[in-house]
């Protein structure tokens, strides 16, 4: 069976207000769907990335620079594929975009080697989970916004049957943000999976004290707390001086970077993303570096790529998503066979490969490219 074509669709979705972190803003929900076809008549059905400016390069670069490599090989051959793609990476000028692209197609891939063999993506890489713990990524800086309503903004994540929250954190003084963080556990209570994310907003004195002063919250991880440019070794100071767990990796793109994380002591956690980092078949390879190294993967946001992955290996934690309709309506519209979540809990699913269907309609609608 060989791969015959492949086309790539870019949407962007403005969103009702600002969903911003300690290092950004989000004023739009952006995907990049890609479909590759058979010859056989299979047709995979993915779409990868929270995107917020390039997705117009990412279609360009799938159909006029990957397409024409992969297209005729054995749709088995996925490690021949991404290296064929993956060599481009060495004369690139912006290798980010380029494996955000690779990403794309790699997934579409492995969605067509599921529907190939019959099985589910994580039963591909050796998994039998059929279901994974659900959090919600939330806590983001509003105007206005005050500890009362942090207080409701975890009641509503309870109520839309999530185990836990990812909040928000790293934009005002680690004792400001101490008192969010003390008021998201007292509404959600002792049971409910708090874990806080900095987005590389502080330096390493200011994450530690941020650190010890909510070390009683029973925070689950302390994501990316230290600034970008010299994260790795900031991190591993701040992981010797917390009990907190440290996370980060969804910055890397390639399991290249990983390694370097986990080499440096760095991390209990990796949260590397599939879409950033070229797709399933480096992922895999950056899950066995953590695995053998004792570190537990995570992942950044994508529950659609995310729960087959986490399922599919035994050091696995939680699924991402937003539960808040306005922040993605692509998790809440676009992606029609999106299962249930129930007591804190998402499904993986049966359905071959990733197992997604989506509203082509709204796809149409919110079309840029």
């Amino acid at each position: 069976m060989k791969v015959q074509n492949i086309e790539a669709v870019a949407i962007e979705i403005p969103l009702k207000r600002n969903f911003g972190g300690s290092t950004y803003s989000v004023l739009k929900r952006c995907t990049v769907i890609t479909r590759a076809r058979t010859d056989e008549g299979l047709v995979s059905e993915v779409y990868n990335g929270d995107n917020r400016e390039h997705g117009r390069e990412i279609v360009r670069l799938i159909h006029e620079a990957l397409a024409p490599r992969v297209a005729g090989m054995d749709v088995l051959e996925v490690e021949r594929a991404w290296q064929a793609m993956f060599q481009l990476t060495h004369a690139s000028g912006d290798r980010k975009t380029l494996l955000e692209a690779v990403a794309c197609v790699d997934c579409a891939l492995w969605d067509l080697v599921g529907k190939a063999r019959g099985k589910t993506v994580s039963a591909l890489l050796g998994g039998d989970r059929d279901r994974l713990p659900i959090i919600s990524i939330g806590g983001y800086y509003m105007e206005g916004k005050t500890l009362a309503d942090i207080g409701r903004e975890m009641e509503a994540y309870r109520a839309a049957g999530m185990m836990g929250c990812k909040f928000k954190v790293g934009g005002l003084a680690p004792e400001e943000d101490a008192k969010r963080v003390e008021a998201a556990r007292k509404a959600a209570g002792p049971d409910f999976v708090l874990v806080v994310d900095a987005n590389r907003g502080w330096n390493a004195r200011e994450a530690i004290r941020f650190a010890r002063s909510v070390e009683h919250l029973d925070i689950g991880w302390f994501e990316e707390p230290c600034h970008w440019y010299d994260d790795v070794a900031l991190m591993a100071r701040v992981r010797q001086a917390t009990r907190i767990p440290v996370t980060a990796g969804q910055c890397e793109i390639t399991s290249h970077g990983v390694r370097r994380l986990v080499d440096a002591g760095a991390v209990d956690f990796v949260n590397f993303d599939v879409s950033e980092g070229g797709g399933v078949t480096d992922w895999r390879r950056a899950a066995e570096i953590c695995r053998t190294a004792g570190v537990r993967m995570a992942h950044h946001e994508e529950s659609q790529i995310s729960r087959q992955l986490l399922a599919g290996v035994s050091h696995g934690t939680y699924v991402e998503c937003f539960a808040d309709p306005d922040r993605d309506p692509v998790w809440q519209a676009v992606w029609a066979n999106r299962p249930e979540i129930r007591n804190g809990m998402m499904e993986v699913g049966t359905e071959p490969g990733f197992g997604i269907q989506l509203d082509w309609k709204l796809v149409e609608r919110f079309r840029i490219a």
